[in-house]
């Protein structure tokens, strides 16, 4: 994360379609797993960070890890919410953004997390609140290699991302009654379980490491208008067989 990097001006039309797919979250069929995954590949993408992850809270304040750039970045997530402790959770709790430039000069904060996202590779982390006034339902991670703050350009634009990702989310809750959101959380925390059992036999297939084989299943969704969760599902019970990949094996 250099001090002096900017912004990239001519990729304001990627930035506007993922506006406007936030703001979407309440079309009808609205697809909650893919859309948080999309936002967090989009964030890595345009933002030129190196990885993000997301935590949602559940209707009793739970954290759970909805979406990740990366598997090393949802086992980090993961790690946070096990040990309750790291900048997703602090971030969740305080409402407020919790930036570290350099996990080495602040390794005794988290105990668990510091050690386990440098040795993955990560220099500094960026938590960012998904909050709307005093409603607090969840927050983003995103990570660098290298130590440094966010860029002011980065930094709007993941906070604006984040709240209008955040006030859609909300709108949408607010159409449901509770037991519809517990369900809801459930059926997500359940897609997302079925997306990672897909990846794995794909990886296994072909030879893939989780995040090729994580690649090689969103363009196959993509290519053929299949909802990801959908395609997944049919990986996992046989109804679907993806071709082997020209590239991108071990």
């Amino acid at each position: 994360m250099d001090e002096h990097r900017r912004w990239p001006p001519d990729r304001a039309g990627e930035l506007a379609e993922l506006f406007v797919e936030c703001a979407d979250t309440l079309v009808a069929g609205f697809d909650l797993v893919e859309f948080l995954i999309r936002l967090c590949d989009s964030c890595a993408g345009l933002l030129e960070i190196n990885a993000a992850g997301l935590v949602l809270a559940d209707p009793q304040d739970r954290l759970q890890v909805m979406a990740a750039s990366s598997e090393p970045v949802r086992q980090l997530e993961l790690l946070q919410i096990e040990s309750g402790q790291g900048p997703c959770l602090d971030c969740h709790r305080a409402g407020t953004p919790v930036v570290i430039p350099d996990l080495a000069e602040d390794g005794d904060r988290w105990p668990r997390f510091t050690p386990a996202a440098r040795e993955t590779g990560f220099a500094a982390v960026h938590a960012l609140p998904m909050r709307y006034h005093d409603q607090v339902i969840g927050a983003m991670n995103l990570y660098a290699r290298t130590p440094g703050a966010l860029d002011p350009d980065s930094v709007r634009i993941a906070r604006a991302l984040t709240d209008v990702a955040t006030i859609g989310l909300l709108q949408h809750r607010e159409r449901a009654d509770q037991a519809t959101l517990i369900d809801q959380l459930h059926t997500a925390v359940t897609s997302r379980v079925i997306i990672e059992q897909a990846n794995g036999m794909l990886s296994e297939r072909f030879g893939l490491a989780p995040d090729q084989a994580f690649r090689l299943l969103r363009r196959y969704a993509r290519d053929h208008n299949r909802r990801l969760t959908e395609l997944a599902g049919a990986v996992v019970t046989g109804r679907a067989d993806l071709p082997r990949p020209e590239h991108g094996t071990r």
